[in-house]
């Protein structure tokens, strides 16, 4: 697959550079080193055995061509990598290197060392773009808008409510991606630790907290809802990222133009058309999460695994996992540029408000007409001067003064007033206190 070309685009290039075969490598090295120490903190290894496991392996070019050209006659990265690193251990240590662990035991523990990371990683972006976020909420706290339902014009908001809404959506996405733990996988052939009895346990804890990982209750061989939580938080995150991208590339339509994406050298311009200017990182993120979302359908689905070890459904958790990982840190340092850059335009936002002559506010007119006319009277009356509006490109306090219905009934300043969008924002203002708040933690 051309990935440099197709996939890798869409993703963190540092995280690509940090998260690779060889870091993989590394990290199932990591899990065999940590795994002879503790046996030998344990007295199951022989005094000094670990370290000199270290000062040999530490020093060791383990074949990464040959490992992967393995996973075709093992069906995973750890049995070849098993054999290197045994066979370039001398003869008096060979037994002891991978001792009551099995392929999945390094498999499981490698991508979670591989991950962590990465979670911290994507934690730092969410926080960025809280600030950022932050920002842009203080800066249009009072700058009106029209909010849209069904694609249409609906009633007033404020721009700083809209930001609120992405923000609350990443901090709540953050704050869960933050509580899934990534647990050490240690249980030998079984699951059972054969042949250690009560000392399994014991190295499993130990295990965890020399490689700072989680301890499980048990080990999770097929029980997967470590993966699950895992990509399920991961794609909360990339369903918060992708709406902000998807509400910005819609407000930077050209018959919109109420924001538009921070301006660099050459970015969002077209092949064939000069005067365009592409909201394309919200292209970026929102390709790189529709990627996110298939991957987990294929984490979701591995769910359930067969008996002690699954057949297929473990191995189909690998890519799609770092891939996920890598797509949503790519997304995010996107996103975090975005909020921190994003273009707005208040008199585009007036204009907008505008565009129906104020017939938007067909709703509080008619809450006003109705008692003196009554529900249906003055639903229809405030429809028919919002067309009226509409049609002859009048303001709509001037279509209704013209109404018989509402001459002599109405005083013209009560009309200015309920046909004003500033004045009809409902709870905005104190939505936007009360998510600062919350966004604060306060």
């Amino acid at each position: 697959m051309p990935a440099a070309l197709i996939q890798h685009p869409f993703m963190s290039q540092s995280a690509l550079a940090e998260c690779n075969a060889e870091a993989m490598v590394q990290a199932m090295l990591a899990f065999e080193l940590a795994l002879a120490e503790v046996q030998e903190a344990h007295g199951a290894v022989p005094e000094g055995a670990s370290r000199e496991m270290r000062h040999v392996l530490d020093a060791y070019a383990f074949d990464v061509d040959a490992i992967a050209a393995g996973v075709a006659s093992g069906g995973n990265a750890a049995i070849p990598f098993v054999k290197q690193g045994r066979a370039a251990l001398p003869n008096a240590l060979k037994r002891f290197f991978h001792q009551g662990a099995t392929s999945q035991d390094v498999v499981d523990s490698a991508l979670m060392l591989l991950l962590m990371p990465r979670l911290a990683a994507l934690d730092a972006l969410l926080l960025r773009c809280r600030a950022a976020a932050i920002g842009q909420m203080k800066a249009h706290g009072e700058t009106v808008m029209v909010g849209r339902t069904l694609m249409q014009q609906a009633l007033p908001i404020t721009f700083g409510v809209k930001v609120a809404h992405w923000a609350i959506g990443l901090e709540q996405a953050r704050r869960r991606l933050a509580g899934v733990e990534l647990p050490v996988q240690f249980g030998g052939a079984v699951g059972v630790h054969s042949g250690w009895d009560e000392l399994g346990l014991d190295f499993m804890d130990a295990l965890a907290e020399r490689l700072g990982l989680s301890a499980p209750v048990l080990p999770w061989h097929t029980d997967r809802q470590p993966i699950h939580a895992l990509g399920t938080a991961l794609d909360a995150v990339a369903g918060a990222t992708e709406k902000l991208a998807l509400d910005v590339s819609l407000l930077t339509q050209t018959e919109v133009g109420e924001v538009a994406e921070p301006s660099a050298p050459g970015m969002g311009e077209s092949s064939s058309m000069p005067h365009k200017r592409n909201p394309v990182r919200c292209a970026l993120i929102r390709g790189a999460a529709r990627q996110v979302h298939g991957n987990t359908t294929v984490l979701v689905n591995a769910a359930a695994q067969s008996l002690e070890r699954g057949l297929g459904e473990w191995h189909a958790e690998w890519a799609p996992l770092v891939d996920s990982a890598l797509l949503l840190e790519g997304a995010l340092e996107q996103a975090a540029v975005l909020l921190e850059g994003l273009e707005v335009y208040p008199e585009a936002m007036r204009r907008n408000l505008a565009a129906t002559g104020g017939g938007i506010m067909a709703e509080p007119v008619a809450k006003l007409l109705a008692p003196t006319l009554g529900p249906d009277a003055a639903k229809r009356i405030s429809a028919e001067a919002a067309e009226t509006a509409r049609l002859q490109g009048i303001p709509y306090a001037t279509a209704l003064n013209a109404r018989p219905e509402v001459q002599g009934r109405l005083d013209p300043e009560a009309v200015a007033r309920v046909t004003e969008p500033s004045l009809y924002l409902g709870s905005s203002r104190h939505q936007l206190t009360r998510a600062l708040v919350w966004l604060r933690g306060e």
